[in-house]
């Protein structure tokens, strides 16, 4: 196995989560494992981000995805393992919208990923173990240790491997990031996209067992498809199936004010008529493109050939 370093700063990410040595002291009184999302850049190490949460779970995933992309900026490339919050459709469709290649290590080939899990190393040698006076310590004051830490210990110190500090290396560059997109564009980047039926008798359709309203001027529509995380459904988007662009946000069903509200009569979704089956003849497009044809001069572009005699 030969190992590799990325030309450019920006042009691959790694990123994983690592479970804690020590357990955590929730606000209910119970001790839990940490898990440590880290995301370092290939070429200078430099860590993009770093946060510990509860469980490993897409949703904070995003979380410190969009941390780390508002942080550093917008890379070309990430690589993660397989696992089902590294891969679920959020984060596939994410990084697809913000144009940054996720790619995956080979299954149980951790050694794709080895300046990640080398950097495991330094956080419970170095950090973890300068917690261990801390008797009853909280995920609080672990994020709080950790982003201390990083900003002025790792990325100030020289590594051995590259022979000069994270930061200095990130600065220094050459760099392909690109600027971030704003807190709105980066949670409306990470959602899943899937069609739904619209209802015909309400207009409502359904998601993950709500019923969610469809504005009236959308009523024609029998195929829907929505944009929404499965974490969150007070937000949920009605885009358009062709170009991807966001139509409305789509509301819950509020039974109760629907009980109270006054209906309106709904108009025609069209006042002109439908357009009728011409009796016989050519088609008017395919007439008009004959005169088209006709009006060059040229004769058509193919050998007669069964036709007969036409004269």
């Amino acid at each position: 196995m030969r190992s590799f370093e990325a030309e450019f700063v920006g042009s691959l990410l790694h990123w994983d989560c690592h479970y804690g040595s020590r357990k955590v002291l929730t606000p209910r009184g119970e001790w839990q494992t940490p898990v440590l999302l880290g995301i370092l850049d290939d070429r200078s190490r430099l860590a993009c981000h770093l946060q510990w949460y509860l469980a490993e779970l897409s949703e904070n995933v995003a979380h410190g995805l969009s941390q780390a992309i508002q942080k550093r900026g917008l890379a070309r490339a990430a690589m993660s393992d397989n696992g089902a919050a590294m891969t679920a459709a959020e984060i596939s469709e994410g990084l697809a919208r913000l144009g940054i290649l996720h790619q995956t290590t080979l299954p149980f080939s951790p050694y794709q990923n080895a300046k990640q899990e080398s950097f495991w190393g330094q956080v419970e040698g170095r950090l973890m173990a300068m917690l261990e006076g801390v008797a009853d310590l909280n995920l609080s004051q672990l994020n709080q240790a950790t982003q201390a830490w990083v900003e002025f210990e790792y990325h100030r110190t020289i590594h051995s491997e590259i022979g000069e500090t994270p930061l200095a290396r990130f600065l220094a560059g050459p760099s392909v990031m690109r600027p971030s997109p704003d807190s709105a564009a980066l949670k409306l980047a990470f959602t899943r996209t899937e069609r739904r039926t619209q209802r015909k008798s309400d207009g409502t359709l359904t998601i993950g067992a709500r019923r969610f309203e469809v504005p009236n001027r959308y009523r024609h529509l029998s195929r829907l498809e929505v944009r929404f995380a499965s974490w969150d459904l007070s937000t949920v988007y009605l885009v358009d199936e062709h170009t991807g662009t966001v139509l409305c946000r789509l509301f819950p069903l509020d039974k109760t004010r629907n009980a109270q509200g006054l209906r309106r009569s709904l108009h025609p979704l069209t006042t002109e008529p439908l357009p009728t089956k011409p009796a016989g003849g050519i088609a008017p497009l395919l007439a008009s493109l004959i005169e088209r044809q006709a009006a060059t001069g040229l004769p058509p572009a193919y050998l007669p050939k069964d036709e007969g005699d036409e004269r």
